[in-house]
């Protein structure tokens, strides 16, 4: 037989697109439409619905950036169509291509009753089936007006991302606002040729199932009159019959499809728009859940769900009735899908403190899995933080956009660095906006990396990013493709079905140790640098808050603010969303976050004042309050008192220009161009500075990577560097302990001071940047004369090591990466520590040692500002304030300790005497991380902590209250009964830890 492929499917392309296609709605006829244009932010939907709008045809333009108009549409289904079925067609100038990242709307009743969603794949409205004929119709349309940011010709820079900057310039032209008859037969059949000729071009070219179904394609557009689609429609869906009912062999890949729209909680679209965003998609897929009976829908982030219950509960309704009957599923027990990288211990502990109660309070559902598809890589502390949480399973699709290396499963044990193992899903079919096309269905079953042990993956289904979810396109695709010769099976089931039945079906997976590392949006650690630093401030003022809080409330009348401090997390948790903290949002985003931040930095500090007003009493003295985790200057962690200070520190020109710092304990050298030749530790006897290579040193690379311009930064940067060495002024500080320097490059100018305090083993480095480059990144490097093959750098709950050699692809991959507080370097018996206050992104490198002497040196490189131009033109632009601290001869821990000292300084408060620790630990090495009242209002002191030095410990806690009984609890505060209690031993508490293993204690007071 001649080979016709390529024929038939020519004709079955094009008679779809020009024939069958339109013949969907055969008859249509215009609805009138007038329009209101809301002034400034959306309207409640009462005011939208009353107001009076004006005639509009379709064809004009309407729309400005941001807007809100409320389209009020009109008209009489014609008495001919009686029994038929009848759509309103509404395309408020809809590109099919961007579902989520354009105008969309929310369609409604007279009476204020949402109907549904609109959007560019999503533009029909049921009026009934069948009509009667007659009937008047009457909808409105809360359409949202956003602008495109991400075009076509993506990552230009564009003023329409924030309100203040877009214009008014109108974005859409009315395209379509019709009546139109629905030919179910006709769409049906669309669907059959789709998922045929979709599946036929995945199959070999020598499989006979192919060539049965471009056999059966051929038949049916026979059968098919194209002057008459609609009257024939019927007989070609009876020649597919045969080839749709061919079952699936049973070693088919089985997909389990879970409905999704992975709705960012900020992004190329504000908070506010997002809100709506939610409302619209959850209207849409609670009605199709009315309409499609084996449909499954979950959505995660319990901040969206809390959307939806405020700001639209008639849509709010709809949700919990479909809750309740099992199909609209809460997932993931965060509050939102946030970044894993930068959030703080304690931060991530709360995600999912507030995400599971959320659902827990709401539906008495409580989630086993953590479902973060969209997050840009997972710190190596995040399984225990899971389990603690009381969850099993994690869910991820980013992984799959890694540039350098495929990882080697998609289901796997996760294991983390205290040794928890968490059953972990990476989805082959390589999205999580999964629309049901062939060859995403196909891909996903050549892809899955685990055949001959496994054959279950998941599907995330539905239009994502931008919202919109499933369709009803995808659901009729995949009801097709339940039991389908030549494809995957797909079924629709919750979550924990798919889990339960993966884990089943594969007892011993792959195990994989450490950080899941996304080796893409490397540079999301360093843009936007006032949202990290607002982040980073926010997490320890928390801290403070709940601390002083607890223990004032436990010693006097003070009324501890459980509202405002739910409040205030739960904002900081939503900035934590993957696109926020990141700084991968548009420029509204950002501005909004700034404020926010301020905002909550004055509540929490007022509530700290407060407190340690009332633990601190009438009095002359000046109290230290000391909020850090470990004592410093003989003021206990979590106390308060008197400063002991030891020693002084000496400043002395130095030979050649500049200036040399003496405490005693470090000797400091700054040359004439206020950089550190030399940090000499004088109780070792050793050089922390790399000979030849000063510390200090500012380094200005290009910045311009081949795309997601906030996102990414691409290795090729490296290969050119400025050093900034020229300077303006190299002077002594006035305090006699510190050194000023002054520099310009560019359009912009750094202003640093260098101290050394008596009695401390740091040296500080205080760095103001006035910013004004453009696609620039700004590193501060500290060369040091450690031979090191490795380095720690901090997380959630301990810390993780990396290599700093490049010896394979996986290592050489990592040339940006994450810490927390600190990063240490070490050789055997001596090492230095970086610790900072705000910056998350850094680099490790080797270099050959100069000078003499064998072995290799180790730099270390925090990143301090980009300047990328998308989304957000503007990014960084102006004065920035950051502190890092240089500390020799530091071992893990005295790590740990600085990083909390730069993060926590000291309050002075005037009162009456020395304040005691509510809770003390007796270990350096036991870091507490939490002090606060139990959530549920019960007075229960909660205390968290954690083995911080990866070793083992014992954990010796002394309450200084009257304790009637402890329990050992998960993150929730609820008791864990196979947990062992610790043992008490004169009123202290002692609990055997393992390696960075997290604990939880509530203390009933007697």
């Amino acid at each position: 037989m001649h080979d016709d492929r390529s024929l038939v499917e020519a004709r079955l392309k094009r008679v779809l697109e020009e024939r069958i296609r339109p013949a969907v709605y055969p008859e249509s006829v215009p609805l009138e439409v007038a329009v209101w244009h809301a002034p400034g932010e959306p309207v409640p939907v009462a005011e939208g619905l009353a107001a009076e709008p004006v005639p509009i045809e379709v064809g004009a333009r309407w729309g400005a950036p941001w807007g809100t108009s409320w389209f009020r549409v009109t008209g009489t289904v014609p008495e001919a169509w009686a029994g038929r079925t009848v759509e309103a067609l509404l395309d408020l100038g809809f590109d099919e291509n961007m579902p989520g990242f354009q105008c969309e709307g929310l369609v409604y009743r007279p009476d204020g009753t949402p109907v549904k969603g609109l959007n560019p794949r999503n533009q029909w409205v049921r009026i009934g089936a069948p009509v009667a004929g007659g009937e008047e119709v009457r909808l409105h349309v809360e359409a949202a007006s956003n602008p495109v940011i991400l075009d076509y010709h993506p990552f230009l820079p564009t003023r329409l991302g924030d309100k203040e900057t877009a214009g008014s310039e109108p974005q859409y032209t009315l395209t379509r606002m019709d009546l139109a008859v629905f030919d179910e037969t006709v769409w049906q059949l669309v669907l059959d040729l789709e998922v045929l000729g979709e599946l036929m071009a995945e199959l070999p070219v020598e499989s006979a199932r192919r060539w049965d179904l471009l056999r059966a394609v051929e038949r049916a557009l026979d059968a098919v009159d194209l002057q008459d689609v609609n009257g024939t429609a019927g007989r070609a869906r009876e020649r597919l019959t045969e080839v749709l009912s061919s079952p699936a062999v049973p070693s088919a890949h089985r997909i389990s499809a879970v409905g999704h729209a992975h709705i960012d909680s900020a992004w190329l679209w504000p908070l506010r728009e997002t809100v709506r965003k939610v409302a619209r998609t959850t209207a849409n897929m609670t009605s199709l859940l009315d309409e499609e009976p084996d449909f499954v829908f979950a959505m995660s982030q319990a901040q969206q769900w809390a959307w939806v219950k405020e700001h639209r509960p008639e849509v709010w309704a709809r949700v919990k009735k479909a809750v309740a009957d099992g199909r609209f599923v809460p997932a993931g027990g965060m509050w939102v899908e946030s970044d894993t990288n930068m959030p703080g211990s304690e931060a991530m502990a709360r995600q999912f403190v507030h995400g599971k109660r959320f659902f827990l309070d709401e539906f008495g559902i409580e989630n086993e899995e953590a479902w973060l598809p969209d997050t840009f890589g997972f710190a190596a502390g995040l399984p225990q933080i899971i389990k603690a949480a009381g969850s099993k399973w994690l869910l991820t699709q980013k992984i799959s956009w890694s540039q350098t290396n495929k990882f080697p499963h998609h289901t796997f044990q996760w294991e983390g660095i205290d040794g928890t193992r968490i059953f972990t899903h990476f989805p082959p079919v390589d999205t999580y906006n999964c629309s049901m096309q062939g060859r995403e269905i196909a891909h996903a079953a050549r892809n899955f990396k685990d055949k001959g042990v496994a054959r279950h993956s998941l599907a995330p289904t539905g239009w994502g990013d931008g919202g919109g979810g499933t369709t009803r396109e995808m659901v009729a695709k995949a009801a097709r493709m339940r039991d389908l010769e030549g494809s995957a099976t797909v079924t629709w089931e919750t979550p924990e079905a798919f889990f339960r039945k993966a884990e089943a079906e594969y007892p011993e997976p792959p195990v994989w140790v450490g950080e899941l590392y996304l080796e893409l949006h490397r540079a999301t650690l360093t843009s936007q640098a006032r949202t990290k630093q607002g982040n980073r401030r926010s997490e320890h003022l928390l801290r403070e808050a709940e601390l002083w809080a607890a223990t004032a409330a436990v010693r006097t009348d003070f009324a501890y603010p459980y509202e405002e401090l739910d409040r205030i997390w739960k904002t900081v948790l939503l900035h934590q969303f993957h696109d926020i903290l990141p700084g991968s949002s548009i420029a509204w985003v950002h501005r909004e976050a700034r404020a926010m931040y301020e905002r909550l930095e004055r509540e929490l500090t007022a509530i700290i004042t407060a407190a340690q007003d009332a633990l601190a009493g009438s009095g002359d003295a000046e109290l230290v309050f000391n909020a850090a985790p470990h004592a410093r200057r003989g003021i206990p962690a979590g106390g308060a008192g008197p400063v002991a200070v030891d020693g002084s520190t000496a400043l002395q020109p130095r030979d050649g220009g500049g200036f040399v710092l003496d405490n005693g304990l470090l000797r400091i050298e700054v040359d004439a161009r206020g950089l550190v030749p030399s940090v000499y530790d004088l109780g070792s006897g050793r050089e922390t500075v790399a000979p030849g290579r000063p510390a200090n040193l500012l380094q200005l690379h290009p910045d311009f990577p081949n795309q997601w311009d906030a996102w990414d930064v691409d290795e090729f940067y490296r290969n050119t560097v400025t050093e900034l060495t020229d300077v303006e002024e190299v002077s002594a500080g006035e305090d006699g302990a510190s050194v000023r320097i002054v520099r310009s490059f560019g359009g912009s100018r750094v202003v640093q001071v260098l101290s050394l305090a008596p009695g401390e083993r740091r040296l500080v480095v205080d760095t103001e940047v006035d910013w004004h480059e453009t696609e620039k990144f700004l590193k501060l490097a500290f060369p040091l004369d450690v031979h090191a093959e490795r380095y720690a750098s901090e997380t959630q709950f301990g810390h993780f090591h990396r290599p700093t050699h490049t010896n394979t692809s996986w290592e050489a991959a990592k040339f940006e990466a994450c810490n927390h507080r600190f990063v240490h370097v070490a050789e055997p018996g001596w090492g230095v520590a970086v610790v900072t206050d705000s910056t998350y992104g850094h680099d490790v490198t080797r270099a050959v040692r100069q000078g003499g002497g064998r072995g290799a040196t180790t730099t270390v490189r925090v990143s301090l500002l980009r300047a990328p131009r998308f989304p957000d033109p503007e990014t960084d632009q102006g004065v920035h304030r950051f502190r890092h601290a240089l500390v020799p001869g530091a071992e893990i821990g005295d790590a740990v300790r600085e990083g909390w000292r730069v993060n926590l300084p000291e309050r002075r408060v005037t009162g009456a005497g020395p304040v005691a620790p509510l809770v003390s630990v007796a270990e350096d090495a036991v870091v507490v991380t939490a002090v606060k009242l139990a959530d549920d209002g019960s007075g229960d002191v909660v205390v968290r902590f954690h083995e911080a030095n990866g070793g083992r410990s014992t954990a010796t806690l002394t309450p200084d209250f009257d304790v009637a009984s402890v329990t050992v609890t998960d993150l929730l505060e609820r008791a864990l009964p196979d947990a062992p209690a610790p043992r008490s031993e004169d009123g202290r508490l002692v609990l055997p830890l393992g390696p960075f293993e997290l604990v939880t204690l509530r203390l009933k007071r007697a």
